[in-house]
């Protein structure tokens, strides 16, 4: 091989960080064509994880660095969401250290490529794509081992969690995260319940919060937030929550002034 490709792998592994997927697309943009990433990879400079992915040898890479990959080399806005994501800030009511799931959010037109999807990453991947919330607002950047990957901020990620409430987690889960939310900006907030498109989260997780008393939701301007019109039924044979005019279960609306 020559000085120059030895000299442009070396530039490759010491300019991105360790425990990441290069996308072979994303080489080719930079100049490593396809021959060439072939005979890194005789050489045993790089591994091909699947086709159209690879890493350094012997690097162990999660899914976080292929997500790492996706949302700086194809500039995606797929990202941790929902418990996944306060999981990993620390947020969560209490920690799945040994979770074996984890949940990804993207844009409706984004999808996972297929190295992504093909490749075994030691634990389920549940990939959720939806326009419910603008791609890109209320994501934080959060250190993972040597790199750092944009995951929903605590705002996003529990109005996530309303999404796929009650079909992938409980109503009564997702009120025991909000309660764990006292601190939330309410600038932020409010910015991501006018953008919100769902009515059925936007009203869930008003009448979550102002029943956990947090002082941040007085803060809140509930005329600029569109609730809709009509009853939304989240499940069946619940109570009315008169105020937000939807229902839930009957243990989660006991002693609830709000019900009737």
């Amino acid at each position: 091989m020559s000085i120059d490709n030895i000299t442009k792998i070396n530039q490759l592994i010491s300019n991105y960080p360790a425990g990441i997927v290069f996308q072979s697309s994303w080489l080719e943009r930079q100049g490593y064509s396809l021959a060439l990433q072939q005979r890194y990879r005789k050489s045993g400079w790089l591994q091909l994880v699947e086709r159209g992915a690879l890493i350094r040898p012997n690097d162990k890479v999660g899914y976080e660095g292929a997500l790492y990959a996706l949302q700086t080399q194809s500039e995606m806005t797929v990202h941790p969401g929902g418990k996944t994501a306060l999981n990993l800030l620390g947020r969560a009511h209490y920690l799945e250290l040994s979770s074996k799931k984890v949940t990804i959010f993207g844009g409706k037109e984004e999808k996972l490529p297929g190295w992504f999807k093909k490749h075994d990453w030691g634990l389920k991947v549940e990939y959720f794509s939806t326009s419910f919330l603008p791609g890109g607002v209320g994501l934080v950047q959060v250190e993972i081992g040597n790199f750092s990957l944009q995951v929903s901020g605590p705002p996003r990620a529990i109005l996530e969690c309303l999404y796929l409430a009650p079909k992938k987690i409980g109503l009564q889960e997702c009120y025991e995260l909000m309660e764990g939310l006292n601190d939330l900006n309410p600038y932020k907030v409010q910015q991501l319940l006018e953008e919100c498109t769902s009515i059925k989260v936007k009203r869930l997780f008003l009448y979550f919060a102002e029943r956990a008393g947090h002082a941040w939701f007085k803060k809140l301007d509930l005329k600029k937030i569109d609730l809709g019109s009509g009853k939304r039924s989240v499940v069946k044979n619940g109570t009315l929550i008169e105020k937000y005019q939807i229902t839930v279960p009957k243990e989660l609306a006991q002693d609830d002034k709000a019900s009737v």
